[in-house]
């Protein structure tokens, strides 16, 4: 035993006191204000929700801890910013945080999904070195693969949305037909509009070429013909910038039934850029931004209920 031993052993308890303290208030806070600190994501959960396929071991790597944000079965000890929450993990805290100092702790082991990480061995070391001021670990990293991106931000409410596009993407194979596709949207409820999307295009082009229509070759027309067209309008006329906090996904079913809504006002198809045109002028302001994003939120909720 070194004669820093003791000293480090008092550091050490009095930074998980200090740790536990903050947790808690932390908890506290977020009762009142109804806005409690996320909890670390279940890496099960993400894995059944995301529909992960395949894996394959990367090695040794050096990771930033920001991007750690869930745990392989301990999420009830730490939060998310790993904060422990347990009394009982305290004798173990400090023996990490005494190694932290002395002779130093072997590499973590985690789970890669997209661009976050989930701890399967060394939460205690993770919450230590983020109290020592850490920006990054040495991590032997196994990574999962998915379609649906999951940047380290992510939080449960938004992980059910991801779920939907799972779902979406595995239903339409639409990532594999185009590998570049980006399609995200900021309520749930919205993949299925886009499955009727693709019906409805699957009709038409079936009536207009007099076959049946291969499912797969719909989609990927209704993405080259019907999605891709109207992204492109938003991004050229830069509607999104008029709509912070939303998505090319969002903006495009918004201007789909606004096109549907003039069409059948002025007795007549109104072309895609009169309708972003029309759409941005009445809806891009404050209050009409809000209205719309309130219609929007009712008519998910209808369809919960009655879904």
């Amino acid at each position: 035993m070194t004669a820093s031993t003791p000293i480090v052993s008092g550091k050490a308890d009095s930074a998980f006191t200090q740790l536990r303290r903050r947790a808690f208030f932390q908890r506290v806070l977020g009762f009142f204000t109804g806005h409690e600190p996320g909890g670390l994501l279940s890496f099960d959960e993400v894995r059944d929700k995301l529909q992960i396929r395949g894996q394959h071991y990367s090695g040794l790597q050096t990771i930033p801890l920001y991007q750690i944000i869930g745990t392989v079965g301990r999420y009830h000890e730490f939060n998310r910013a790993f904060l422990p929450t347990q009394e009982h993990i305290r004798a173990r805290w400090k023996r990490i945080y005494q190694a932290a100092h002395e002779q130093g702790f072997p590499p973590i082991e985690v789970y890669r999904v997209g661009d976050a990480y989930f701890v399967r061995d060394g939460h205690h070391r993770v919450s230590v070195l983020k109290e020592l001021g850490a920006t990054t670990v040495e991590a032997y990293v196994t990574e999962f693969e998915t379609p649906v991106p999951l940047p380290p931000d992510t939080d449960a409410a938004e992980l059910d949305l991801k779920r939907e596009y799972a779902a979406f993407l595995r239903e339409t194979r639409l990532a594999d037909l185009r590998p570049g596709q980006q399609i995200e949207f900021t309520l749930p409820g919205q993949y299925s509009k886009l499955q009727e999307h693709i019906a409805v295009h699957r009709h038409y082009l079936g009536l207009r070429e007099q076959r049946e229509i291969p499912y797969n070759e719909s989609v990927a027309r209704w993405y080259d013909e019907v999605y891709m067209p109207v992204v492109q309008i938003i991004r050229q006329a830069g509607v999104l910038d008029d709509f912070p906090g939303h998505t090319e996904a969002d903006l495009y079913l918004w201007l789909i039934e606004h096109r549907h809504y003039l069409s059948e006002r002025y007795g007549k198809d109104v072309p895609l850029e009169q309708a972003a045109a029309a759409f941005t002028e009445e809806f891009s302001t404050g209050a009409a931004r809000k209205r719309l994003e309130a219609e929007t939120t009712r008519a998910v909720d209808a369809q919960d209920r009655t879904g």
